[in-house]
């Protein structure tokens, strides 16, 4: 089958197609899933980088859509069927064909585009995440949200989903989405000059913080959700109100470098640091979240933009574009 490999870690060029890779056995419990997209996330770029390490070669991607083309006895006793069809997130997607356990199939109502549905598994299953559980409560309706890089991706879900759950949303991004932006619902959107070549803001362009603390009357926000790393941490941390949440999951800038706890005795502040597997970790949390973000899409409350797809002969093309901010929504690969 095709199926885009790294077999040693690197650039964007590290992830090649081949023709002749192995197609993925049946198991028990699984069933085999005609991919017609795959979902490009930066994670996948961390697996390629070997930032996150994989055992090599590997399958890159961990964000399909398809149709079921062949069930295991287990599965069919659940009630799936060739044909159905399904999302899901396991490692191995920019392929023809992968092997899912059926505990990880996401059924795609018939009022969603499998594109779109393609979308939400990984980042909108993370927004979701973010923005109802990561937190552990200490945001509550009413209050200031500060979420980082709403231009494009997880964040540009994450802030729609913030303000239905009723938090009030400060969000950053470059002057060049700025216009996208505006049908977030942020109630304040601080647009920042760009950095040429990269997939973050400059976030030295502004004094970010001074900005918070004019619009929350000085009370600062009582979570941070942060996608960009080592660029923001100095930021997330100072806009934080008392008792505040700072949520860091992603590294677009680089890792957040270590800092002392004590830095966050000022404001008997907080600091976590999820990934989405541990926010999914049983069938029934997994439906719950997607049934929610299926619901909300049905419902026209979140809008979801797919913003380019490659073809998988296009596999580097696809990991180049993310990683250089070109992106103002969801960027896929037809397979």
């Amino acid at each position: 089958m095709r199926a885009a490999v790294v077999r040693e870690t690197g650039d964007a060029h590290a992830l090649k197609l081949e023709t002749d890779f192995p197609t993925p056995e049946l198991k028990p419990g699984q069933v085999i899933v005609k991919n017609k997209y795959a979902g490009i996330n930066f994670i996948d770029t961390y697996h390629r980088k070997g930032l996150y390490a994989r055992d090599l070669p590997f399958v890159g991607g961990q964000e399909g859509g398809g149709e079921v083309a062949a069930v295991s006895d287990e599965a069919a006793a659940e009630g799936i069927k060739v044909g159905d069809r399904v999302a899901y997130s396991v490692f191995g997607s920019y392929a023809e064909y992968t092997a899912v356990p059926s505990a990880k199939l996401l059924p795609i109502p018939d009022e969603v585009e499998l594109d779109v549905a393609t979308s939400c598994v990984v980042q909108g299953l993370t927004a979701h995440y973010l923005v109802t559980s990561a937190h552990a409560d200490l945001i509550k309706e009413g209050e200031w949200c500060l979420i980082h890089g709403v231009g494009g991706g997880t964040c540009q879900w994450a802030a729609q989903m913030a303000k239905i759950r009723g938090y009030k949303v400060i969000g950053t991004c470059s002057k060049g989405k700025e216009e996208g932006c505006k049908d977030l619902g942020c109630d304040e959107l601080i647009a920042l000059d760009e950095t040429p070549g990269t997939a973050y803001e400059d976030y030295e362009s502004m004094d970010i913080v001074e900005r918070v603390m004019e619009v929350t009357d000085g009370k600062g926000c009582k979570a941070v959700i942060d996608g960009i790393g080592k660029s923001t941490v100095d930021i997330s941390i100072n806009s934080l109100a008392h008792r505040g949440i700072f949520v860091s999951f992603g590294n677009a800038s680089g890792a957040v470098p270590a800092f002392p706890v004590l830095r966050l005795i000022g404001k008997s502040a907080y600091v976590t640091r999820p990934k989405l597997l541990d926010y999914t970790t049983n069938r029934e949390e997994l439906v719950w979240r997607a049934d929610e973000i299926f619901g909300w899409l049905k419902e026209g409350k979140l809008n979801v933009s797919v913003d380019t797809c490659f073809p998988l002969e296009q596999a580097a093309e696809g990991h180049m574009y993310l990683e250089a901010g070109k992106s103002k929504g969801k960027v896929l690969y037809e397979i």
